[in-house]
């Protein structure tokens, strides 16, 4: 079996060290959009904490997710 890559990735200003079979050009791609949709919603809330940045942002993207299943199945059931 072939071994996880480790990658190190910046989020919210700090750096984090992953671990994942996917390639690093993915993990990569990955952290940056979630640091990009922490830095959006930091914008429109400065005054969040760094934890309560993280929640927000992990809803944010939970709802994303949901909604793109969502659209999925209407478009199969179609």
């Amino acid at each position: 079996m072939a071994e996880p890559n480790r990658v190190i990735v910046r989020i919210g200003g700090r750096e984090y060290k992953m671990k994942g079979f996917a390639s690093e050009e993915y993990i990569h791609k990955v952290a940056i959009y979630v640091d990009k949709k922490m830095e959006e919603i930091g914008k429109r809330q400065p005054a969040l904490s760094t934890t309560m940045l993280a929640v927000l942002t992990a809803i944010n993207l939970a709802d994303e997710i949901l909604q793109q299943k969502e659209e999925i199945e209407r478009l199969h059931r179609e």
